[in-house]
This record gives structure tokens, C-alpha cells and sequence, in this order.
């Protein structure tokens, strides 16, 4: 089986839309999704995208998909690669496809001179804990995500000024 990988045009949103909700299924947030085909055709196919993203196709079906952005390091004065999400079909896992996608966004990050590449994964999701480790990635146990949305966000923003 011929696995390929390419990045994505405007004509996937549909498709990356459907990964981001398959993935929010997978994650046990089912109804967590509201971006919209409009959302991120917006927001990843103009002039200055917010996001890029790579499918995975196996014998031209789609398998899964990477999602990522570009951060940046005071410290380092680099940018940096966040992975947003990495995805594969159920039916498709087990063939190497999600350490392709990781190996290509890894050839992107080096590409860019990125020193790090970076990405979260649930504590409960063992098998890409796992994998994750098989790979060498570092988890970094001592920092803690923070997140600021809704309603302390608008508060926090009616501070400025």
C-alpha cells in the first residue's frame, strides 16, 4: 500500500474539518468543535495563514492529517513548530502513517530552522504516549498548559486601557 503525503489546498477543508471532528471523538469531546469549513479556509489559506496542514493519503484515501503553526522562542530567538493535532483513522493505524506525518512535519521544523518542535498529548492516551517516547520526545512534567477562555478572557481583555 502506497502511503503519500501532501499539503493541504483550500479544496480540503471539508476534509480537515472532518479529522478535526473525528479527532474531538477520539478525545472524548465530541461536541468541543465549532470551527466551520469557512474558519479555516480563512484562516489557512490567505496571504498570511494562521496554520498549515499535511494529509496523509493511503492508495489516494485519506488516512490522516497534521496540523501546525509556528511559534517563537525568546530564549532561543528561533521560531519553533507547535503541532496542534496529529490524527489517523482507526482503520488505517498501525502502518506507519502517524510517524510519516510526524517525520515530515519533524523535516518542516528543520527546514525552517525551528529548534524545537512541540505538541501536547492527553494523559490518558497511552498508545501515543508510548509511540511518542519511542520516538525520543521529551515530556516536560514540571510546566503546566494554561488556558484562558470565554468569559475570563473578555474580562481579562476590558483590563487593557
Amino acid at each position: 500500500m502506497a502511503t503519500t503525503i501532501r499539503e493541504a489546498v483550500a479544496a480540503d477543508v471539508g476534509l480537515i474539518l472532518e479529522f478535526i471532528r473525528a479527532l474531538a471523538v477520539f478525545e472524548r469531546e465530541p461536541d468541543a468543535v465549532t470551527a466551520t469549513e469557512a474558519d479555516l479556509l480563512r484562516d489557512g489559506f490567505g496571504e498570511q495563514p494562521y496554520f498549515h496542514c499535511l494529509i496523509a493519503e493511503e492508495d489516494g484515501r485519506a488516512a490522516g492529517f497534521a496540523f501546525y503553526f509556528f511559534n517563537y522562542s525568546t530564549w532561543t530567538g528561533r521560531p519553533g513548530l507547535y503541532l496542534e493535532d496529529v490524527y489517523v483513522h482507526t482503520e488505517f493505524r498501525g502502518r506507519g502513517i502517524g510517524k510519516a506525518l510526524l517525520a515530515r512535519v519533524a523535516a518542516v521544523a528543520v527546514e525552517k530552522n525551528c529548534p524545537r518542535l512541540q505538541w501536547e498529548v492527553l494523559d490518558w492516551n497511552t498508545p501515543a504516549v508510548e509511540f511518542y517516547k519511542s520516538l525520543g520526545a521529551d515530556f516536560l512534567d514540571e510546566w503546566r498548559n494554561v488556558r484562558m477562555t470565554g468569559e475570563a478572557l473578555a474580562r481579562l481583555a476590558r483590563m487593557d486601557g
